[in-house]
């Protein structure tokens, strides 16, 4: 029997010794035998129990598999720890009702499905996470595309390098960042490693590349750290020199796209952003005469290609973790775009600015029209607003965050010899018309951009 007693109203307390309900040889601190309904026994702290009913509503820590399949609401309503090693089974009956499980945590072992790019689950439901052991990574089905889960804390920076302009000599080789989260100026963050301008960027949350470029027409990418800065180092070589090219990326992989060398090649080539190496021949643009300047953009697992300044408006598709052509999926607004660049929220790819015609281009055949489209479905390019100078829609440069989209620098048209200095920014989720953000250091045309936290490296 048990060893204590106590009256109705004395406090029970228990210290290193057993004690029964229901039985008089108790074999753990606190062991209840019998039925109880909801409310009946409350644990406070730490508890070991194999089957319970109603709610259990502090932390509670398990040792052994647990199997709940239902109970007296039906819920739980504390946070669940299951130990390194164990299962957890929780029925249909026990997740219906007023109360949720609000926090699970795995300790050591955790193991999602496992399979290639081509061996993800056919009918998955939202929510369902995949481990995908071509790239390495964690993806999860948002109900429309497999999304990288990204657990990197991003620093939301925007970085600008390169770039020309006759007032001020020596911005071919510097790399300036900022800040995408607050307003304000630019800052000096290093150096290319080799004069560039008019070459293409892309960038994982760690790593940016900026690849090809002029004056002359290069194979050159370099890389340099996102958080860090510094002097550009050797990434290696595209598989044709050209300038006036795009890029866009995944977390995984960067595809450069289009430019010229020194007519318009319809080229596109990939690399692995945290692999050094050559670049490898991914495919080709839709359309061979509009692959100079293009805009570019991605979600997690697509890249869209508007914009190049020729005769097309086609908006070409890629899938970014498959090599293939770019296939028509839409058409822009207008016809010519000189390195414009895009941004995107995940969903909504949108580029800016631009020329509205296919002949020799003076200052009042440029556009301020900032448009897109949704990447997944494609169509036509739709508005959502306007950049504030309509002198320096050209020859400029954009990134963005997964809610704002970036665009700076520019030629000036009306002035040769200068170059566009201001940072503008939309809203990529409500539209409108753009508005100042801070200034580069130096005014820059023909530049190249990127960010640690676009909307091509998804995540949660």
């Amino acid at each position: 029997m048990a060893t204590k007693r106590f009256g109705y109203l004395d406090d029970f307390s228990l210290k290193n010794q057993k004690v029964g309900i229901g039985t008089s040889t108790a074999n753990e601190k606190l062991e209840v035998l019998g039925g109880t309904k909801g409310g009946d026994v409350v644990v406070l702290g730490i508890a070991t129990l194999t089957s319970y009913s109603g709610f259990q509503n502090t932390k509670t820590s398990y040792v052994d598999n647990v199997n709940i399949t239902g109970g007296e609401s039906g819920t739980l309503s504390g946070e669940v720890v299951i130990g390194a090693g164990l299962t957890m089974s929780v029925g249909t009956g026990a997740t219906t009702g007023q109360g949720n499980i609000k926090s699970l945590k795995v300790s050591n072992t955790f193991t999602p499905p496992i399979g290639g790019t081509n061996d993800r689950p056919s009918a998955p439901q939202p929510g369902t996470l995949y481990y995908n052991k071509d790239f390495r990574t964690i993806e999860y089905w948002d109900g429309s595309f497999w999304r990288q889960v990204d657990n990197v804390t991003r620093m939301g920076r925007g970085v600008c390098s390169g770039g020309w302009n006759g007032n001020a000599p020596g911005v071919e080789s510097s790399i300036e960042v900022f800040s995408l989260a607050s307003q304000g100026e630019a800052i000096d963050f290093g150096s290319l490693a080799q004069d560039q301008r008019e070459g293409g960027g892309a960038s994982n949350s760690i790593r940016g590349i900026v690849a090809g470029g002029g004056p002359g027409n290069d194979t050159h990418m370099e890389y340099y750290t996102m958080a860090s800065g510094g002097t550009g180092i050797d990434f290696g070589n595209l598989t044709s020199g050209r300038r006036r090219l795009g890029g866009l990326s995944s977390s995984s992989r960067a595809v450069f796209v289009g430019g010229r060398s020194p007519g318009n090649t319809n080229i596109m080539d990939y690399v692995e952003i945290m692999t050094l190496g050559d670049a490898s021949d991914f495919g080709d643009m839709s359309d061979g005469s509009k692959t100079k300047g293009p805009s570019s953009t991605s979600s997690p697992t697509r890249g869209i290609i508007a914009n190049g300044y020729g005769a097309g408006t086609g908006i070409d598709a890629i899938t970014i973790s498959s090599k293939g052509n770019g296939i028509v999926v839409g058409q822009d607004l207008f016809h010519g775009g000189y390195n414009t660049n895009g941004a995107s929220t995940g969903t909504r790819g949108v580029w800016a600015g631009g020329y509205t015609a296919t002949a020799a281009s003076p200052y009042s055949m440029t556009t301020t029209s900032i448009r897109g489209i949704d990447i997944a479905s494609g169509g036509n390019a739709t508005e959502f607003g306007n950049l504030i100078y309509k002198n320096y829609s050209t020859y400029g440069t954009g990134t963005g965050s997964n809610t704002r989209g970036f665009w700076m620098g520019g030629a000036d048209e009306a002035n040769s010899q200068a170059a566009g200095q201001h940072i503008l920014t939309m809203n990529l989720k409500s539209g409108g018309e753009a508005e100042n953000w801070g200034d580069l250091t130096q005014g820059r045309s023909g530049c190249t951009a990127f960010s640690d936290c676009h909307g091509g490296l998804g995540g949660f």
